[in-house]
């Protein structure tokens, strides 16, 4: 315990000193100065487009970011698990069902691992998947619209963090629980942890036409934390693997508790044998309820149904199709090579970076070369599955990419570095500081069969003096190399939104084309669309209005209501007229308890409003859409809730 506790403190000491050098005045002087050169590798001329989209997870803004490589220009904010007042998404009575989940309407979640569909192990650019880690869900955003357009929850799992991580021709999005709990949950003493709780990895179907999402099975693995994961590739197609802590089972000091052994486990799991398994009636039904939200971009309105029910396995009914492999020491990342040969386990209390090679885990199994079980799962030798260490790497290993000459790079958070390697023979061939304390990091389709090995970007968790100072808090740095060369070269920084914990990037020329600009209007089946503006109309039912709303620049149709009475719910549903890219028309209402709406070209949105005092009150386009954008308003007149004011509405009179 001593021993470890200096090591800790080393490590933390370490840390502050790293962390608190540099620049420190805000002054931009000649070492924090771009070279020319660098500058010219960023630059993108005005009317020019980057050559990559970046998606980086906002981490505690529960949403997605979306920014341009190599200039580091944000290009827009995806909403997925948080409700955000720009768009409306969230609080439109259309995109509220999104939110909902078993334990009722959640507007937050905590956004951490993007992951691009993929066909034959290389990036199609169809869907982005992401994980919400506080409450479980994960999310399937569309590539043509940008918009979030599925969330299912996850039952029986807790700190959705070894997610949401693909197989290579997207059969399966991937989660695993990072904390166990009771499976079914119940009330129990938290010291009966031990061999009681359990760790829930769960395996979600992506329909390959819709990419509608199903809850295929949860494997009920024993009591660990499951933190990062990847799939295999080629080779090893057929395969997932999870870095585990936290095998002490502890539940209490877990910085000292769940550290005590040298080597945790990668548990390499055969989802074919289980997925065939369950395809031929094996596993458990089990009761329990979770919430799945859809959104269908034709009617541009969600619906969300409970399910019941999810099919349980455990894992020793099916022999041969999970192992541990032992890492040490509390391995972070869990990184699979384009070739599908190497996985590697990002120790983070370890100075060395472990590889396993695929092939002699395969031989491993075939020869039953085991060293103990723990709970029915058998335990391959450490020395049986190893291919080799890379050694001198740094201090504090999280996580890996790769390029497409055979390399990898690693981050490393306490000695805040980026170091490069050569796989096979496991030599450091670079390394360059980062500016501070490095968590993930992102090399587009270096998560792929087919990576593009250009630029590498650096996600930091302390940013201190590399910015402008904005008080307490600053937007966390990404950094951004150019891997081209032989060396890495430091060429950018940019602030990012959020906490980034992972990115997935992508070549513009796969996604771009298949960008939708607008919604065509005559595909519009929102059941309270106006086609029209002879459509346009206002209907009372009982103390429930019904505003049947149309926009187009510049004027509202009807843009003068009478009749409306405090306590009443008026409900705006406005359809924008639009057929031009990139003329959205916004929606506000003087009082209005939720945000304002922002409707795309040929989209229906519906905004709730209820009236609590007598008065005439103006609504107004929010979005500057044409020159006459500030005459696009219009007046609602309150009456008291007992007038027998009548019911009109007019334009132009």
């Amino acid at each position: 315990m001593k021993k470890y506790s200096y090591f800790i403190s080393a490590l933390m000491v370490s840390a502050l000193l790293l962390t608190s050098c540099g620049n420190q005045n805000g002054n931009g002087g000649s070492n924090s100065a771009l070279a020319s050169n660098n500058a010219e590798k960023v630059y993108v001329a005005p009317g020019e487009q980057d050559e990559f989209y970046a998606f980086m997870s906002g981490g505690y803004s529960g949403n997605i970011t979306v920014y341009g490589l190599p200039s580091g220009r944000l290009f827009k904010e995806i909403p997925v698990f948080s409700q955000f007042p720009t768009s409306g998404y969230g609080y439109s009575e259309e995109t509220k069902p999104m939110l909902n989940t078993s334990f009722g309407f959640v507007p937050w979640d905590d956004a951490h691992h993007p992951d691009i569909s993929q066909t034959n192990g290389e990036l199609d650019g169809r869907w982005i998947f992401i994980n919400g880690n506080n409450t479980p869900r994960i999310a399937r955003v569309s590539l043509s619209t940008f918009e979030t357009e599925e969330i299912i929850e996850l039952p029986n799992s807790a700190g959705n963090h070894s997610s949401s991580f693909i197989t290579e021709n997207t059969e399966y999005v991937v989660a695993g629980t990072r904390f166990s709990v009771p499976v079914p949950q119940r009330d129990m003493p938290i010291n009966e942890y031990k061999g009681n709780f359990k760790g829930a990895l769960s395996f979600i179907s992506i329909a390959p036409d819709t990419g509608r999402l199903n809850l295929d099975f949860q494997m009920m693995m024993p009591g660990f934390n499951y933190d990062l994961s990847h799939p295999g590739r080629g080779k090893s197609h057929g395969w997932f693997f999870f870095t585990t802590y936290n095998t002490e089972e502890a539940n209490s000091l877990m910085e000292v508790n769940s550290s005590q052994n040298d080597k945790d486990f990668i548990a390499a799991v055969n989802w074919k044998m289980i997925a065939e398994y369950v395809k031929n009636g094996g596993g458990t039904k089990m009761a329990t309820e979770y919430a799945h939200n859809v959104y269908d971009e034709h009617t541009h309105s969600a619906t969300s149904t409970m399910k019941k029910e999810v099919i349980t396995v455990d894992p020793t009914k099916v022999p041969g199709a999970v192992f541990f492999l032992p890492t040490p020491k509390s391995p972070h990342g869990c990184d699979v090579d384009p070739s599908g040969q190497y996985i590697i386990g990002n120790g983070k209390l370890s100075a060395d970076l472990t590889i396993h090679s695929f092939d002699k885990m395969i031989a491993a199994i075939e020869g039953k070369k085991f060293d103990g079980e723990a709970y029915g799962i058998p335990i391959l030798k450490f020395e049986d599955v190893l291919a080799g260490t890379v050694k001198s790497g740094g201090l504090g290993p999280l996580h890996t990419e790769f390029d497409d000459k055979g390399n990898a790079y690693t981050t490393f958070f306490i000695s805040s570095e980026v170091v490069k390697w050569k796989l096979g023979t496991w030599e450091v061939l670079d390394r360059q500081p980062t500016f501070y304390s490095v968590g993930h990091l992102m090399i587009p389709g270096g998560n792929s069969r087919k990576p593009f090995g250009k630029y590498v970007v650096a996600m930091n968790k302390i940013t201190k003096d590399r910015y402008l100072p904005t008080g307490p808090e600053m937007e966390h740095s990404a950094q951004l190399y150019d891997i081209s060369g032989d060396k890495m070269e430091l060429i950018y920084d940019f602030p990012t939104h959020g906490e980034p914990h992972y990115a997935a990037g992508i070549p513009a020329e796969l996604l771009a084309p298949k960008s939708k600009k607008i919604y065509r209007l005559d595909d519009n089946k929102h059941p309270f669309a106006v086609t029209s503006p002879d459509q346009a109309k206002v209907v009372r039912e009982g103390k429930e209005v019904h505003v049947y709303m149309s926009t187009i620049r510049s004027h509202f149709t009807p843009d003068n209501i009478e009749g409306i009475k405090v306590g009443d719910k008026v409900y705006f549903h406005i359809t924008n007229h639009e057929q031009d890219f990139d003329v959205p028309h916004g929606f506000a209402m003087i009082g209005q308890n939720t945000s304002e709406l922002l409707i795309m070209p040929g989209q229906t949105k519906t905004s709730l409003w209820e009236p609590k005092k007598v008065g005439v009150w103006p609504f107004y386009c929010t979005d500057f859409c044409s020159a006459l954008h500030q005459e696009m308003q219009g007046y609602v007149r309150v009456s008291p809730a007992d007038s027998d004011v009548p019911l009109t509405y007019t334009l132009g009179e």
